[in-house]
């Protein structure tokens, strides 16, 4: 663990010329999600099932005048193309958004439909991935890494874009995240979301455990000092109890920006160390 702490220092010391000694904590209670496929999805991928739309609100239950907040989640399930099918709903997200801030979260959808998505997207949550194994074997996608970084770009000359990384993608095992950190860093970006693997009942991946907490943090760490003057953001999904406790503590300590749900021993290790804590209650993406 001395090296881990070696490593936060180092950590700290290059963002420093770039951010105040502070970290946010979100919880994104303001925000509602939002699903424009209800509960299914045609990609039925081997970490997800589709288990995580069934906590959102199905696009097509929503009634006129319905309270959503000040912001929204906008997603789905995939086709087997990829994408989450938004450009079909546009006209009744258009009618939904009414000052309110989106969040998109679109898959791999052409250039045509970045050009209409654009028109109500405040921002764009893409996952990127680095490793054309992990896309054909967890999502089941006959696509390859070069498909993604082009749909980025495509997205990125149209949109403000957040890029998702999910550590252990492949069913726990660390794999193509070190690369899709150093094409982030070629293509340039405004920021980066870490979400982490996390084993989820009834999927395919049920049965398989998070990747090491140490690999983690060495990870996040090395994204810290890749990109010290970007945002960079641990996002919602990730595993819980004592794992998510120490994933977080170290999170604080390598200064990321931004914690969504942060666990308690985190929240007091921040103020502990003298870092300024700020309250956000929307998205992070937003």
């Amino acid at each position: 663990m001395e090296a881990l702490e070696q490593l936060a220092v180092k950590c700290w010391d290059a963002r420093s010329d770039y951010f105040p000694r502070e970290i946010s904590f979100v919880y994104p209670q303001q925000t509602k999600t939002i699903s424009v496929t209800g509960d299914k999805c045609e990609l039925n991928c081997a970490h997800c099932g589709g288990h995580y739309l069934k906590h959102m609100k199905p696009l097509e239950g929503i009634k006129d005048g319905e309270e959503l907040g000040s912001s929204c989640l906008v997603s789905g399930g995939c086709t087997l193309a990829g994408k989450v099918p938004l450009g079909k709903h546009m006209e009744r997200l258009a009618s939904l958004k009414q000052g309110r801030r989106f969040n998109l979260h679109v898959g791999l959808i052409d250039e045509e439909e970045i050009a209409g998505i654009a028109q109500i997207a405040d921002k764009i949550s893409f996952d990127f991935v680095g490793d054309d194994r992990t896309i054909e074997e967890v999502y089941g996608l006959k696509r390859t890494v070069d498909d993604y970084v082009h749909c980025y770009m495509e997205l990125k000359a149209k949109c403000q874009v957040m890029p998702h990384i999910c550590i252990g993608l492949y069913g726990g095992e660390i794999r193509g995240e070190y690369r899709a950190i150093e094409l982030l860093r070629q293509l340039g970006t405004d920021g980066v979301t870490f979400i982490i693997f996390t084993p989820t009942r009834g999927t395919r991946f049920a049965d398989r455990t998070p990747p090491e907490m140490v690999e983690v943090v060495k990870l996040l760490a090395h994204a810290r000092t890749v990109f010290p003057e970007v945002a960079v953001q641990l996002g919602c999904m990730r595993p819980g109890g004592r794992y998510r406790s120490e994933i977080d503590k170290w999170a604080v300590r390598i200064g990321v920006n931004s914690i969504v749900n942060p666990a308690p021993e985190a929240a007091q290790l921040a103020r502990s160390l003298g870092i300024s804590v700020t309250r956000r209650e929307e998205c992070c993406a937003l």
